[in-house]
Order: C-alpha cells, then structure tokens, then sequence
C-alpha cells in the first residue's frame, strides 16, 4: 500500500492516535502524519503511507488553513478553553471596526512567542512538559507568515464575545497564541475556543476519510483505490517531463541535462523539479543546478517498470 491517505481527524484523539489506528487497519507499520494537531482539534490530516513517507517534509512545509473561534473577555494558562481560567472580564465592549483593523494588521510576517503548553523543546525538555510541572520559561519569539486572514462572522453582544475568522498561514503558526495576540491588539485577554484544521499541505476536506469510512473501505477491499499518489503532495513544484531513455537515467538516480527536459512549468531559479516519464508516470524531486544547468536527483521514485 502506497500513497496519501487524508483523515478527517476526530475530536479526543492525538494525531499519534490516529496513525495507530490506521496501522491497525491496513496492517502497515510505515505511516507518518504531516503535522501534529492538538487532542480538541478536529480536521485535516494527511498520512502517508508506504513509500510515500518520503515527502511528508514536503507536506508539512506548506501553508495549512483553519477556521477558528476567538473568545474575548477571558485567559486561560492553556490558550484554549481546556486550561485554567487565569484572566476573566465580567463584560466587553468592542466594535466590528475594531475586531477588522486588528485582523488586518496581523496579515504578513509576524512574530510568535511559542505557548508554554507545545511540543517546542526547550533543553531536551517539552514546553508542556515543564508547564505541567508548574514552570514558566522564558521563550524566543519566531517569524512566522499570515498569509490570508477573513472575518467570518462575530457575536458582539454577549458578555464574552465571540469572533470567527479563517487564517491561511505558514508552517509553525499557534493559532492558539494568535487568538491570544489579537486580544492582546484589541486590549483584551482572549483564548481559543474552537479549531477546525480545513487544509493542510494542499489537501482539503472534500480529499478526506472519516475513521469510520477507512475502515469500511479496507474491508470491501475499496481502500487503496481511494489513496492519493505522492506527487499530489509536491504539486506545486514545477513539472518537466522525459522521454523514455532518459527516465531510465532518472530511475537510476543520473544527473539529468535540463536539454533532455521538457518544462511544463516555468522554473527560473534554483530548486527541485517533479520529473515525469512522457506518459505520465512520477520518476521524483530533482534539483536545478544551474551551473551545469541539469538535474540533480534529490527523491527518486522507483515506477514498476520503465
């Protein structure tokens, strides 16, 4: 069994969870997940499965989407609604021009201060690791890139209102402490109180299977039809394609004169390239040299035959 198989992941349950859910299913033990979501978050999560591990770097590098409830008026230790309550207003007042200008001023590099609840490492140790012990460290702040931020709707007149936005951002965005720095914006404590992970690396809700739908598939023997193939999670590197005998080059994992290389896409600096054979087949991830203007293999993909 080879490919992507993208999870709708359920609430209460790790992304470690899941991928041992699905070993059990499939009986595959060769399985990595493309980015770790929080027990209480639901949504997309890509495996990969067999050979196909080898792009899950990929995956995680790119941009991921979400939907998300900002709560004002309180602060949790935690920054989501399963900690602590350590800052309560009794009432808000905010306006929707406000809420917009401060959305607005988040869009684009920012810097983030990693939340003390998170795997980030720190000495060896987990950033929650040391919370649960009852220790507050100092962290280094981060760059990390917003690259599109929506008001979806708002609930202004409650004693705690509630704001809903969805966010496209850079590998590495807490949306947790992104809640938490809005409020900040606004002059107010806010926390986290809903996360839907809508898109990560490429794949969407509409790619995804409940645990549920897996399991019925694997055993109508339906499953791996269903898996994505491991290009799709490199899409949005240029394409070339080769001729036959230069194919079996690539398979050989040769440098590839980028004479023999039929562009499909445009490449104008260095960087990696999807090889194709001239029907179509993924030979793998090749680098431009442009020095020597060629390829130089970087994943190969072994096709069953050439």
């Amino acid at each position: 069994m080879d490919g992507i198989l993208a999870v709708w992941k359920p609430a209460g349950w790790t992304s470690h969870d899941v991928v041992a859910k699905v070993r059990r299913i499939v009986r595959v033990k060769r399985i990595g997940h493309t980015g770790t979501l929080d027990p209480q978050v639901t949504g997309v999560l890509p495996l990969c499965i067999g050979r196909s591990t080898r792009v899950v770097e990929y995956v995680q590098e790119r941009p991921k989407a979400y939907e998300a409830v900002l709560q004002l008026g309180i602060a949790t230790d935690t920054e989501d609604m399963t900690g602590t309550v350590i800052e309560e207003l009794t009432e808000v007042h905010v306006t929707e021009a406000d809420i917009r200008l401060v959305l607005e001023s988040f869009v684009g590099e920012i810097e983030q201060v990693p939340p003390m609840y998170s795997a980030v490492r720190v000495d060896g140790k987990r950033l929650y690791e040391l919370a649960r012990e009852g220790q507050v460290i100092e962290r280094k702040s981060r760059k990390v890139t917003i690259h599109e931020l929506k008001l979806l709707s708002m609930e202004l007149d409650k004693p705690h209102p509630q704001i809903r936005f969805s966010v496209v951002c850079s590998k590495g965005t807490y949306i947790r402490t992104l809640c938490v720095d809005i409020g900040q914006a606004l002059g107010l404590p806010a926390t986290m109180a809903e996360l839907v992970r809508t898109m990560s690396g490429g794949f969407k809700k509409e790619h995804c299977l409940t645990l549920e739908q897996i399991e019925e598939l694997h055993a109508s023997g339906d499953l791996e039809a269903r898996l994505l193939p491991a290009e799709t999670a490199v899409d949005h590197f240029p394409r070339g394609n080769v001729n036959h005998e230069t194919a079996k080059h690539a398979y050989q994992g040769k440098t590839i004169s980028m004479d023999c290389v039929d562009m499909v896409q445009t490449i104008d600096e260095e960087g990696l390239v999807r090889l194709f054979t001239e029907d179509g087949r993924f030979l793998g991830l090749f680098e431009l040299d442009t020095a020597s203007d060629s390829l130089k293999p970087v994943k190969v993909f072994t096709p069953t035959e050439i």
